[in-house]
């Protein structure tokens, strides 16, 4: 058989345009691996390519989807060797598009094992949030021991990570949610704070949870008007990651700030960088992160899953924000 069922966006539009359909079964090129998916991530980013605002990158596979977990089918055989992959093995991984299906390519260096303990439910929920949170937390923002971290969204799948790996590494965690239930599930996952956005000020709440002194990093997927306050409540320093606009995508705020306490205001998508970046984010999870979820210091943390022909409520939900952690299609 050399077809195979997916899940497709027939048109832009609402959850309802996610549609089963048949594909031709892609075929493993230099450099990558076909896995059998079991479960694929659902992630913001494939809301927005649904409604048509976030086309896939060229090259990429127009059936939405980021991340999948199962095993490979086969493989380039010198890229499996150098990596320490093999034919038929559980893994998890992080793709520009097409995860969305029962079979899907991969580059070989975006692959990771999945981890032991996990199942393969669990290891579609990593690579989308664990590749962007190392990446612009710990990369881009250098992130250390001792410092203060403010996530906004700290109930989403980019914030249940990031609260769990700022914590792994000593950082100090404040994140924000929409009602006081969500605010108690981020404090439940290890953020030493929690603050409800909905009646509280977020930043003088910040200001007054450092004594004044100001976050170090905040990690922000609203972008808009929260930029003004995000940079009103950073310490000398302190850095601004911007990874998403939900929010809009004009802001303002006092630059005469960021030149007194010398700060960074800065941000990125990951989708389109080249497979060598996404490649070494991937080492060095299989080094520092990896080793955490084995052991089971850091979980994932799944709210439901759906058979992949539910697509469609699987979106709904993510649009209604009430899920706390990550949403999974099941093949």
């Amino acid at each position: 058989m050399t077809d195979m069922n997916a899940i497709e966006i027939s048109r832009p539009g609402e959850p309802e345009v996610l549609q089963p359909t048949r594909r031709a079964r892609p075929v493993a090129g230099p450099g990558e691996v076909l896995i059998r998916v079991s479960a694929s991530g659902v992630n913001r980013p494939d809301v927005l390519q649904r409604k048509g605002v976030y086309p896939p990158p060229p090259g990429a596979s127009d059936l939405p989807g980021l991340e999948v977990a199962g095993v490979i089918e086969s493989g380039d055989a010198a890229g499996l060797a150098s990596a320490g992959l093999a034919i038929g093995l559980r893994v998890c991984a992080l793709v520009a598009g097409g995860g969305y299906a029962e079979f899907v390519n991969a580059p070989v260096g975006q692959c990771l094992p999945v981890p032991d303990g996990c199942t393969d439910v669990q290891a579609a929920a990593l690579p989308e949030t664990f590749f962007t949170v190392w990446s612009n937390v710990f990369d881009r923002a250098r992130l250390q021991a001792g410092e203060t971290l403010l996530i906004q969204g700290g109930t989403s799948g980019i914030g249940v990570t990031a609260i769990q790996l700022a914590k792994a590494f000593g950082a100090t965690v404040i994140a924000t949610a929409g009602s006081d239930d969500k605010c108690a599930a981020c404090v439940a996952l290890g953020a030493d704070h929690a603050i409800n956005y909905r009646s509280a000020d977020f930043a003088a709440e910040a200001l007054r949870l450092t004594g004044g002194k100001g976050v170090d990093v905040v990690l922000d997927m609203v972008a808009g008007d929260y930029v003004t306050r995000e940079v009103s409540c950073l310490a000398e320093d302190g850095r601004l990651v911007i990874i998403a606009v939900q929010g809009g995508v004009k802001a303002s705020f006092d630059a005469s700030l960021v030149l007194r306490r010398r700060l960074v205001v800065t941000g990125s998508t990951l989708r389109p960088r080249p497979v060598a970046f996404k490649a070494a984010i991937a080492s060095a999870l299989r080094e520092r992160v990896w080793p955490l979820l084995a052991t089971g210091a850091i979980k994932p943390v799944i709210h439901s899953t759906w058979p992949a022909t539910q697509a469609a409520q699987a979106h709904a939900l993510m649009e209604s924000n009430q899920h706390i952690g990550k949403i999974v299609l099941t093949w």
